[in-house]
């Protein structure tokens, strides 16, 4: 039996194209939803991007019908924009204020009791991103779902970039004295160029060893850069490894780091963009960028020039590059950039109309990414450049993104089966014990 979805505004302001995935059914907007799109419009951020979409999208289905009547979608499906059943009476007893997220649960309510006094009426169900709302439903009996249309991946499917195999020994005694083996004779798994295998003894002995797949996806060979120091830094564990492996590969041009607080994932990328920059000349310049997204509170307006507004929401970048040149003074790493030159710090809001050629790119803290957004940015890289996104999914200050839905995630899975891509999960914290044990327990 079709169902009638009741579409709150954060469902259409995360994703734009919302009413069309929800099949052949009956997709409900309430007038108050046009009234926050609208409100919406102005921002001249994500948000205000998606809310003039929506705004474009429902004028051009206006050309096929009147929309409070109900117009038919691409899909089999049908749009109405409800003007009616905004009574208060079945909220006034337990919701009082008649704020918009109330006005939206009201329609949802009163749609649904115009369809349990049908013979075969269709089951309403309330849709929205946002969790009280969904209680709130909870609380009036109605039926409400999360939005997960927008999710790249299921819960227990992330990619790691690496995988955990147990074979015989005599292939072990062949890939030291090799240093390759053909996958097809290790394994019938489903597995990816750049993809790491971390290869034990399948009868329990210690022997064990870390290779990668080739571009072809037929053989796994030894690491290429296998315990390598980068600017006085040693990986310290199997997954800063492979993450060593990938930062120095020139013919990978788009690395992904994921992990929590502490695993090395700045540090290594930085040192990484230091060598190939400053030492090796791969690249002219090392640009390091980040999304400005506060934790907790904004801090309103910043008195200064650019760069003075932009040190607060850079300081993560720069306690890193102090640690890797060494300096012991305040103000000091100012004057090594400075005499540098070719190392760029900057806010992501300034990336889109640029074209980036012969540099090394790090975007860290990319889980506060929209699709979108992370699309503008690739889109960017020029020849013979290299970029490094990298974050913690957990760790999302995104107001509609979540760990399965944002744009580091996104690039994760949509590029997991290129060459030219490689992905790894960085399990261990490495900042400090307590650092590890907070990540961990809190």
């Amino acid at each position: 039996m079709k169902k009638i979805y009741v579409i709150d505004t954060n469902v259409l302001l995360q994703d734009p194209q919302a009413i069309f995935s929800f099949q052949d059914n009956e997709v409900v907007i309430p007038a108050v939803v046009l009234e926050e799109v609208d409100s919406k419009k102005r921002y001249m951020d994500e948000i205000g991007r998606n809310a003039r979409q929506v705004s474009k999208l429902i004028d051009q289905l206006r050309q096929d019908g009147k929309l409070h009547e109900s117009i038919p979608l691409y899909n089999g499906g049908t749009l109405r924009i409800e003007l009616n059943h905004r009574s208060f009476h079945q909220l006034q007893e337990i919701f009082v204020e008649k704020t918009n997220d109330n006005r939206i649960l009201a329609v949802a309510k009163n749609l649904s009791l115009e369809e349990q006094a049908k013979e075969n009426g269709k089951a309403v169900i309330l849709v929205s991103k946002d969790t009280l709302v969904r209680v709130k439903a909870d609380a009036l009996g109605l039926q409400a779902e999360d939005f997960l249309s927008d999710r790249v991946i299921e819960v227990n499917d992330i990619y790691t970039g690496f995988l955990e195999l147990y074979i015989q020994r005599e292939w072990l005694d062949q890939f030291y004295e090799n240093g390759e083996l053909q996958l097809n004779d290790i394994t019938n798994e489903r597995l990816y160029s750049n993809q790491f295998l971390i290869m034990k003894d399948a009868l329990g002995s210690s022997a064990s060893a870390l290779g990668v797949i080739d571009g072809s996806g037929k053989k796994v060979k030894k690491l290429i850069y296998d315990q390598e120091h980068i600017w006085g830094i040693k990986p310290r564990n199997v997954q800063q490894t492979m993450a060593t492996e990938l930062l120095l590969r020139e013919d990978i041009p788009l690395v992904t780091m994921v992990g929590k607080a502490g695993t090395g994932k700045t540090l290594l990328a930085l040192a990484a963009g230091l060598l190939q920059t400053e030492d090796d000349k791969k690249y002219n310049k090392l640009l390091v960028a980040r999304p400005i997204v506060p934790v907790g509170k904004d801090i309103g307006y910043l008195p200064g020039e650019k760069q003075e507004k932009l040190r607060p929401w850079m300081q993560p970048i720069y306690d890193n590059l102090e640690f890797l040149f060494n300096v012991k003074k305040p103000g000091e790493i100012d004057n090594i950039l400075a005499g540098l030159g070719s190392i760029e710090v900057e806010a992501l809001t300034y990336i889109r109309g640029r074209s980036i050629p012969d540099q090394f790119i790090i975007i860290d803290e990319a889980q506060n990414l929209t699709k979108h957004e992370v699309k503008t940015i690739l889109t960017r890289v020029g020849e013979r450049s290299k970029i490094v996104l990298m974050g913690d999914p957990a760790q999302i200050d995104h107001p509609y993104l979540d760990e399965y839905n944002n744009g580091l995630t996104y690039v994760v899975e949509k590029f997991k089966e290129q060459k030219m891509a490689a992905h790894v999960r960085l399990l261990k914290g490495e900042r400090s014990g307590l650092a590890q044990l907070a990540a961990d327990l809190l």
